[in-house]
């Protein structure tokens, strides 16, 4: 590995106004893209390349007439004509990739780098980070602050319908997704600690991305180098142990939203159409409406209450702001209709976010019984790390479905996770369940268990099988 040409951000912070050329490399992944993205809007001049292309992240770069090229016929000696080389964090570092842009004499950098460096450094950056609910709570922060008059600007890693992922904004505030994950093969270190964080709002902190991270310490690691230097407004969860202790080992002032300070939400009534909660701050309690239900969109919703507050936007305004308010693509999205049934799709896949979003649809169709499909598609999933949890998690489903993964845990030292003693354990608790390797053999399950009497959820990071790539889609779309 050459490092040679890796600029630092001291460096890019300095020669921010000559880096005129830009080239992505990796462009199509969500955050690449929506960086790249604002990098356009800031100015730069921005090309992108990826050895596949798909959307909606392809099609909206073309919408932004980013040049893109194809990595596997694109002569690399071409990326001489550019000033800044972008390298997204899914080029391995032992992979011929990185040594050609290692050999090139080009400055590079990780996307979050250049994000922080060039276009956040002198906003007033809210990060939104936790182990669950962030895409989630970006996107409410974003609407909530439009209906409140503002133009913030906002980085979501999700896809949302009728807008970009990302957006400079024009106001006093931009709100970013701020997740743990590395940033680079050449910057292990989380990416939110180089967003140019002033504010933080913390939903959840539990061990996952075991790929990476060998303990629930290494990443409180991560959090500390960035909330030790943190200026603005910190608002956490209560509801977990780490995020205590974090608070507690920093030192950190901290305003708590959750169960277990007597802040709230408590959740007075909740049905099919939406909830009234309310939440205590400085001793006052304050009720809210809005369409959202289930506990820990309410959760999530709090804690961008509790920071307009602290902005001084009034309790009036902010209750007129949260009544109707959207939730991001495969966030319990309603797909279509199966045999008559609501075919759900949700992005959980750790234990604690599958049994939230159950207990969520469960508000939601409290007349009818829960068929759960999980596949565990994410290298931490993929592994025996949650064998027990995502048994005890899947207890308030009706039917569950588990799909075989396609490949072992890449985390090292771990056994692959035993979906097939995850199902007959339920059974033996009374649920029904089943074993899918394949997409007929899913499609099999949903002929044996769906009906309209029952809603179709399906948990995966991933394309479940192929199920969201195969003629599925278009059937339950026309019924």
């Amino acid at each position: 590995m050459d490092l040679t040409n890796k600029i630092s951000a001291a460096e890019l912070k300095k020669g921010k106004d000559s880096f005129k050329k830009i080239f992505f490399y990796r462009v199509c992944g969500t955050g690449m893209g929506a960086a790249a993205c604002l990098l356009k809007e800031k100015g730069y001049d921005v090309e992108g390349g990826d050895t596949n292309f798909y959307p909606p992240m392809s099609t909206y770069l073309k919408s932004t007439k980013i040049p893109l090229y194809n990595l596997d016929s694109f002569d690399h000696e071409l990326l001489k004509n550019y000033d800044l080389i972008v390298v997204g964090n899914v080029v391995p570092g032992s992979s011929e990739q990185a040594r050609a842009i290692e050999s090139l004499g080009v400055p590079f950098t990780s996307f979050p780098e250049a994000l922080g460096t060039l276009v956040l450094d002198d906003i007033n950056v809210i990060g939104i980070a936790g182990t669950h609910g962030k895409t989630t709570t970006t996107y409410l922060a974003t609407q909530v602050f439009e209906n409140l008059g503002q133009r913030p600007g906002y980085f979501i890693g999700g896809v949302i319908n009728d807008r970009p992922s990302s957006k400079l904004g024009e106001g006093k505030y931009f709100f970013i997704e701020s997740d743990e994950y590395d940033s680079a093969y050449f910057e292990k270190i989380s990416k939110f600690r180089l967003y140019a964080l002033k504010n933080m709002i913390l939903t959840s902190l539990e061990f996952d991305h075991a790929d990476i991270f060998n303990s629930i310490e290494d990443i409180k690691d991560q959090f500390k180098a960035t909330l030790r230097g943190l200026k603005g407004q910190m608002i956490f969860n209560d509801s977990y142990k780490a995020i205590d202790e974090l608070v507690h080992e920093l030192n950190l002032n901290v305003q708590y939203y959750g169960l277990n300070h007597g802040n709230g939400p408590r959740i007075l009534k909740e049905s099919p159409d939406g909830s009234e909660f309310e939440i205590t701050l400085n001793d006052k309690n304050y009720s809210f409406k809005t369409n959202l239900i289930g506990k820990h969109n309410i959760l999530n919703l709090s804690s961008v209450i509790i920071y307009a507050l602290n902005e001084g936007h009034t309790v009036e305004k902010i209750q007129d702001a949260i009544k109707n308010l959207s939730l991001v693509k495969r966030r319990q999205e309603v797909r279509g209709f199966y045999k008559g049934a609501p075919v759900i799709d949700d992005f959980a896949h750790h234990p604690k976010a599958v049994e939230l979003t159950i207990d969520s649809i469960k508000t939601k169709y409290p007349n009818k019984e829960i068929v759960v499909v999980m596949e565990p598609n994410s290298a931490t999933a993929r592994s025996a790390i949650f064998q027990n949890e995502f048994r005890d998690s899947l207890m308030a489903a009706d039917t569950v479905i588990f799909t075989r993964p396609m490949r072992p845990t890449s985390v090292k030292g771990v056994g692959d996770l035993d979906c097939a003693k995850i199902v007959n354990e339920l059974k033996e608790k009374g649920k029904k369940g089943a074993l899918a390797k394949d997409l007929s053999e899913l499609m099999s399950c949903f002929e044996q268990f769906v009906d309209e009497n029952k809603v179709l959820l399906i948990l995966s990071n991933g394309t479940c099988l192929g199920l969201w790539e195969s003629s599925f889609v278009e059937d339950i779309q026309k019924s």
